[in-house]
């Protein structure tokens, strides 16, 4: 008898019949898996009740309570000598393995993200700390955790402490550059002092002094990073009743060099960034008793619990702190 059309009604087709139901996420303990797979590998309750160091009846009680939460049906046929999986079984084997391997797999990961061997670090810095400090500490984390994957960013002070807030990142590496921190989102750990130094042209009359004050600089002008001096170092030249003349906006301290050996202007120059000086431009102490050197940190953010592994790296941060 050829097949009845479809019906039509004013809305279109009539509608077919409904999806099955989806079936019910069983409720499995991972003992019960370890036991299945030990019986399917060995063929035998009692070689896996041997291996697993159990009774007989306590694997086969494993088992049982294994079948009866997936719906009743056999795992296993009974053999006059052992036992085999039966379809059910075999169709759960690839299933209970995948299980097992991923629950081994994320007790590692967690393992060493606990001990801070492995797992991610995400790490970020203002620019000046990435011409020696963080390398440094960089290398000496590395040898001593090459397990963990670490990423990093560069960035300014407060764009890094919105990052940290944010859940960005996992420690960035701040400075006073702008003033003070801000308190309250954020653990500050201390890293150093730095000194400030007056970038010259190796000809300027001022090169050869022993160290110099901001005061005796109100003339001159400036190589700085912004042009809102409030936001840079230049800011401490306000404290003395001078506005610095900015004759150049250049960001990276490497150009900010070749402007002042050029004899464009002169620039503050912080000690993280001294060590890479050019040779053809002279550093002279400033001397500031109305401020504080710039002051270096390591923030996390508060109540927030970060990996292990930036514990490590605070470690690092330090033990190169020192060293500079």
């Amino acid at each position: 008898m050829p097949a009845m059309p479809k019906t039509h009604t004013a809305r279109g087709v009539e509608p077919g019949p409904a999806p099955p139901s989806p079936v019910a996420l069983p409720d499995l303990s991972t003992v019960w898996l370890r036991t299945f797979l030990d019986v399917a590998r060995h063929g035998s309750f009692t070689v896996a009740a041997r291996e697993l160091g159990w009774t007989q009846s306590a694997v086969s009680r494993q088992v049982s309570a294994l079948e009866a939460a997936l719906g009743g049906a056999p795992l296993f046929d009974r053999l006059p000598r052992g036992v085999r999986p039966t379809a059910e079984g075999r169709a759960l084997l690839p299933h209970a393995e995948e299980v097992l391997a991923r629950l081994h797999r994320a007790a590692g990961e967690l393992a060493a993200l606990r001990d801070g061997t492995g797992g991610p670090l995400r790490i970020g810095a203002f620019a000046t700390a990435d011409a020696g400090l963080v390398p440094r500490a960089l290398a000496r984390f590395r040898d001593r955790h090459p397990g963990v994957v670490l990423t990093h960013e560069e960035g300014r002070t407060p764009a890094l402490l919105s990052r940290l807030t944010e859940g960005g990142l996992d420690l960035a590496v701040v400075s006073t550059t702008g003033g003070a921190l801000p308190e309250g989102a954020h653990d500050f750990h201390h890293l150093l002092d730095e000194t400030l130094y007056v970038a010259l042209p190796a000809g300027h009359p001022l090169a050869a002094e022993p160290e110099l004050r901001l005061p005796r600089l109100a003339a001159e002008d400036w190589i700085t990073g912004s042009p809102h001096i409030e936001g840079s170092l230049l800011r401490l030249a306000l404290r003395h009743g001078f506005r610095p003349r900015v004759a150049h906006v250049v960001a990276e301290w490497t150009a900010k060099q070749g402007y002042v050996a050029a004899g464009l202007g002169i620039a503050l120059i912080p000690q993280l960034a001294a060590e890479s000086a050019r040779p053809d431009i002279t550093l002279v102490p400033l001397r500031d008793d109305s401020a504080p050197a710039r002051e270096v940190y390591a923030a996390t953010a508060r109540g927030r619990a970060a990996p292990s592994a930036a514990t490590a790296f605070l470690a690092a941060l330090r033990h190169a702190a020192a060293g500079l």
